[in-house]
């Protein structure tokens, strides 16, 4: 999610990047989410799930191709263990895992220099990390697209990331002035931060009103949303933190203007467990 950018409105040479980016697969994952069916929907996932992977063993500093084959198998194998013999049921727990972790990973941003050496023992560290941003967003959001009305909560869920980015990213170029953590992303801003909010609350207030939820209800979903974006900048801060200590901009050159998978889905993999977790808890 981008909660940035200078103070003063300039010009972004990357936006029409970003855009046409955008335009191409905002769609793709839109009728993903709608027509595919649930298994289909956890392979396709999956695999954008394990090239973010691929993008995070060179954040963390693996070099060798077959070290970096071997961290994205490791995970493959974990999904496909889940998909065979865990019951669905169960993905909650593996959800609420992630959730916990992502408060965990909140007070990691707090020590910034926690891990950072390039050590073996810190790169291990960093492995397993991976699969706690991995597998309990994949859990999550399969256990959303199968529940009631499965793939218009996963349309809400994607589009609210969506809203909040872009509400961070116009208002914090034109009116960002206050860092937000200039030692982990220096373009962040805390009016960046009240954009994402700002366009989450009136999204969510607009589905819930629009699904015909009661005005009670409507406002438990907002506040679940609220609750998520902030999820949401923390798995984007996070993931700028281990790029800051690999000393690298982007987790890849993928998608034009956004990077790579990874910088594309920093958000989503907080939001997803937080979301998922918060919606069983409220019993939206």
């Amino acid at each position: 999610m981008s909660v940035d950018q200078p103070a003063a409105y300039k010009k972004d040479p990357a936006l029409h990047a970003r855009i046409l980016t955008a335009v191409i697969l905002a769609p793709l994952v839109i009728l993903g989410v709608l027509y595919l069916s649930t298994p289909m929907f956890a392979a396709g996932l999956a695999l954008v799930l394990l090239l973010g992977t691929w993008e995070w063993s060179r954040i963390i500093g693996v070099q060798r191709r077959r070290f970096r084959t071997a961290v994205v198998l490791v995970n493959a194998v974990l999904i496909a263990l889940c998909w065979y013999f865990l019951e669905h049921t169960n993905y909650l727990y593996i959800a609420e895992i992630g959730a916990f972790w992502w408060c965990l990973a909140f007070l990691w941003l707090r020590r910034i220099t926690f891990a950072q050496t390039q050590t073996l023992a810190n790169a291990e560290l960093k492995m397993f990390v991976g699969s706690l941003l991995m597998l309990p967003a994949w859990c999550a959001a399969v256990l959303l697209h199968e529940s009631e009305h499965g793939a218009r909560w996963t349309l809400f869920l994607f589009a609210l990331i969506w809203c909040a980015d872009i509400g961070a990213y116009f208002t914090g170029r034109k009116f960002g002035n206050k860092k937000l953590a200039p030692q982990i992303s220096p373009g962040k801003t805390r009016e960046g931060v009240y954009g994402a909010l700002a366009a989450s609350a009136l999204f969510a207030i607009g589905f819930g009103i629009w699904t015909g939820k009661s005005i009670p209800d409507a406002f438990l979903l907002m506040g679940l949303a609220l609750l998520t974006v902030v999820f949401s900048i923390v798995g984007d801060l996070f993931e700028s933190l281990m790029k800051r200590h690999a000393n690298i901009k982007d987790s890849g050159t993928l998608l034009p203007g956004h990077g790579g998978v990874l910088d594309r889905i920093d958000s989503l993999l907080a939001a997803l467990p937080a979301f998922v977790a918060g919606k069983v808890l409220l019993g939206l």
